[in-house]
């Protein structure tokens, strides 16, 4: 019997040693596994970048003109989907026609002066050649008389006239040959050249010119596609000044690009090591959760978007804490015809694929 007992109770020990061991086995066992897999995770973790610190961007402009005038039509409305070349407003017109018209008189104007200066230099080498035959008359009458004075032939009053005649056109051919050289030079030095190539008449058509891209900006066109915006704030009757509206924001139309659309991403510093232009990016626009876009990291910015602030941070004083910087980001999308519209100020995640793939001796 005390046999019996014993062999049980050796039984029961072996028993409970095989479920330790297996109980130890298991835990190690368990441990190994998560390791393994947590280890697995981390290798093939850190070669996506994601952050939902991200924005649809356009571009976007207040479309003025640079010509000042009362507003006679709005041909757009608020939201208003827009080519490039559509008329968005008018500017009278008015004065702009009578301020070409009057470019255009002048312009003819200068082609006749030019034409008569022409002539009228032609005329006074004509009259230069007159006076030369006549001072080279004077000059053989004077030395003719020279020699009759002598031999007392002719009185000295008739030579004396004879000399004062000389001189007198001798002046006359200097001064038509100085008004030559003016006319001349008001000509360019060429006394043939083509009327349209005087410096007179080239400014005239510069003035015609500018009377003209005055008029033709009094219909204000989209300068690209878009969806115009604050339209109210731009009625028939206002006046406008011409620049003063694009620098202050009123009396103009805006315009948001629906072609030029980016995504601005802000990514931790921490999360940049591997991040470099061209790597391909996810998107994903919280207006449209079933749609996916895809894109790529177009530029990194130079510097972290606190340094653009209008008061950077100063971390000089005694209380300061790490904060963890962001980098702006700028990231292309992918667009396809039939996209949903992406409008800028829309919320985004982007998930960016920067192809790392960790290494053991990393953790080392």
């Amino acid at each position: 019997m005390l046999q019996r007992t014993r062999e049980i109770e050796r039984a029961i020990t072996r028993s409970l040693g095989r479920k330790r061991t297996l109980r130890l086995l298991l835990m190690v066992g368990g441990i190994l596994i998560v390791l393994v897999a947590a280890l697995t995770f981390w290798l093939r973790g850190g070669r996506f970048v994601s952050t939902d610190d991200a924005y649809v961007r356009a571009a976007k402009l207040m479309v003025s003109t640079d010509v000042s005038g009362i507003v006679t039509d709005v041909d757009v409305r608020e939201g208003q989907a827009v080519k490039a070349g559509d008329v968005l407003f008018r500017i009278d017109p008015r004065q702009f026609r009578i301020a070409l018209d009057n470019a255009k008189a002048q312009l003819q104007q200068t082609a006749l002066v030019i034409e008569a200066m022409k002539q009228d230099y032609k005329r006074m080498l004509e009259d230069i050649k007159a006076q030369q035959a006549q001072v080279e008359l004077d000059q053989a009458n004077y030395d003719r008389y020279a020699v009759l004075v002598k031999s007392d032939s002719i009185s000295k009053a008739n030579y004396d006239q004879t000399r004062f005649t000389l001189a007198a056109d001798q002046k006359k051919l200097e001064s038509l040959r100085q008004q030559a050289q003016v006319q001349l030079a008001r000509l360019g030095g060429n006394p043939d050249i083509p009327v349209a190539e005087h410096p007179q008449y080239q400014q005239a058509k510069a003035n015609v010119d500018e009377a003209q891209r005055q008029l033709d900006h009094t219909v204000v066109r989209a300068p690209f596609n878009g969806i115009v915006t604050q339209v109210d704030t731009l009625q028939p009757g206002t006046y406008l000044v011409s620049q003063t509206a694009a620098l202050t924001n009123t009396g103009a139309v805006g315009l948001v690009s629906t072609d030029t659309v980016w995504i601005d991403a802000h990514i931790k510093e921490t999360d940049m090591t591997y991040v470099k232009p061209g790597d391909p990016v996810g998107i994903f626009v919280d207006a449209y959760p079933n749609r996916t876009w895809s894109g790529s990291v177009e530029s990194i910015s130079p510097a972290s978007g606190a340094e653009f602030s209008i008061l950077p941070p100063q971390n000089a004083s005694g209380n300061w804490v790490k904060v963890v910087q962001r980098i702006p980001v700028r990231v292309r999308v992918d667009r396809k015809p039939d996209d949903p519209i992406l409008r800028a100020g829309m919320s985004v995640t982007v998930d960016i694929d920067t192809a790392h793939r960790r290494s053991l001796s990393e953790l080392f």
